[in-house]
């Protein structure tokens, strides 16, 4: 039988509850864990030699702290994740709005409650999920938003003097006290609310309306920003920075695997479809996972993308959930029994990569369906050359050039697809012909290759009205055409 929580002051003390601050009960936890050598946050993929030691090390000194990084980098997930290291349950004064600690009241009314109940007083049970409190800092936030103000209508009703605590309307941050407040894009704060978070960080208490409120507060700071805000919206003023005691930089993923972890984590592929009279469930091939990846990791590296701006992480979560919708479709119409994504697809999901991306000058001359295509095709030649890079082709590209043709639109079923592949002279052993990826379907493969020849500029690839690939030999004229594109010069 679950033991009968305490629920009165007297039953508190009687259990010998034992008054710890949020900063040394999360310290605590952390402990624990690191002792027990169990996962620190689940679903951080990526971090594991980089930015989670810092933020365990920032915890264990009872630091404030600030994650700072581009967009797409998990800031806000990691900093969600610290409410996994608060006790599940922890003793509140009833009617308490700052979850005063029973044993250690700090307002005047809780003072007097407890001066007149003792050990009769009542206490709830605040929940860990209840304990962190995030906000979204904004240029029109204000220091009554998370600090508090007076209510002249509390002081009207109560017969109050302004100064009175009782006439005090608490913002945000006493709200979260005994827990962990967290403040994302803080640079975009105006500098007197800032201002105002000083003596929460360094004094642990509070002032409203310049009264010498003295509240003090019992809580965890965390902090948010990205770099670009510190010239494009806002700053972080040099002393509120200085009161923060570590500031840890997040990152983008080093490897290609990594990426594709946190997409698949994240992304929603797993729905159920109703196609052919019959659930099922998108399957996607592991290169779709790659090329997607790729994509993402050679636009951070493109000189025509603004670097400043970053390219997140949503990016390749987009695309492959919108890669799989395009399949969806394709097998809604074809009545198919299977929802299986093509790389065709990729290129029919752009629209998810054009709004991940901000352009340079250069870029924007290009024109950003043009930069969208070709980061497609480079991703697709990476992933060729891991899978293909030791099979002879030449049959494939002779094939070709003796006329030989494929055209599909994005709406022809696998069967059909499949077939067009096969009628090619040497595709279908080219297909068959590698180590890597031999449980990959046939038609994955055949698409696979093609697209690796166009990647490699010895096919053809158009893409034309009603969602139709055609792939076929490439002229001489073409060729010249896409050298000079991969030049350095600009095209205007």
């Amino acid at each position: 039988m679950t033991k009968q929580l305490p629920r009165t002051l007297g039953e508190l003390k009687s259990a010998g509850y034992r008054t710890l601050s949020v900063k040394d009960e999360i310290r605590n936890n952390l402990i624990a864990k690191l002792r027990a050598k169990e996962p620190i946050f689940t679903g951080i993929v990526g971090y594991e030699e980089t930015v989670i030691p810092q933020v365990v090390n920032a915890i264990l000194a009872r630091q404030n702290f600030i994650l700072l990084g581009l967009r797409g980098q998990a800031k806000t997930k990691i900093l969600r994740e610290l409410g996994s290291l608060l006790d599940p349950l922890i003793p509140v004064l009833r009617g308490s709005e700052i979850n005063e600690d029973p044993l250690a009241p700090v307002t005047s009314q809780s003072k007097k409650l407890i001066a007149a109940e003792g050990d009769q007083a009542a206490i709830d049970w605040l929940a860990r999920d209840l304990r962190y409190v995030e906000k979204l800092a904004t240029p029109d936030t204000t220091v009554a938003d998370l600090i508090g103000d007076v209510d002249p209508i509390k002081a009207a009703r109560g017969g109050h003097q302004l100064s009175d605590e009782l006439t005090m309307h608490f913002g945000l941050v006493p709200r979260a006290n005994r827990g962990i407040f967290c403040i994302n894009e803080v640079p975009d704060l105006a500098s007197k609310v800032q201002v105002g978070l000083f003596n929460i960080m360094q004094e642990g208490d509070i002032q409203i309306k310049g009264y010498p409120v003295r509240l003090p507060l019992d809580i965890l700071l965390v902090f948010s920003a990205n770099p670009e805000d510190y010239t494009a919206r806002g700053k972080i003023i040099t002393p509120l920075k200085d009161r923060i005691g570590a500031e840890i930089r997040t990152h983008y993923p080093h490897r290609v695997e990594e990426g594709v972890r946190i997409t698949k984590q994240e992304a929603w592929v797993a729905r159920t479809v109703l196609v052919g009279g019959q659930p099922t469930v998108p399957s996607v091939a592991e290169p779709i996972w790659e090329i997607i990846e790729q994509i993402a990791f050679f636009a951070r590296s493109d000189r025509r993308i603004d670097q400043r701006s970053g390219v997140s992480q949503r990016l390749p979560i987009s695309v492959v959930e919108t890669v799989v919708s395009n399949a969806e479709r394709r097998a809604l119409f074809n009545g198919d029994k299977s929802v299986v994504p093509r790389i065709s697809d990729i290129y029919a999901a752009a629209p998810a990569v054009v709004g991940k991306i901000e352009l340079e000058y250069e870029g924007e001359q290009i024109g950003v369906e043009r930069i969208v295509a070709e980061l497609i095709r480079k991703a697709c030649g990476e992933v060729f050359r891991s899978y293909f890079g030791n099979v002879k082709l030449e049959p494939v590209v002779e094939a070709f050039s003796k006329g030989a043709t494929v055209s599909i639109s994005e709406l022809t079923n696998d069967q059909e697809t499949l077939k067009q592949y096969q009628a090619i002279a040497g595709l279908e052993g080219a297909a068959e012909n590698t180590s890597v990826g031999k449980n990959l379907p046939l038609q994955l493969r055949c698409e696979l290759i093609l697209e690796g020849l166009h990647a490699q500029r010895r096919l053809s690839r158009q893409d034309r009205l009603g969602g139709e690939t055609a792939w076929g030999v490439r002229h001489e004229t073409e060729t010249r055409l896409r050298q000079y594109e991969d030049s350095d010069e600009t095209l205007n």
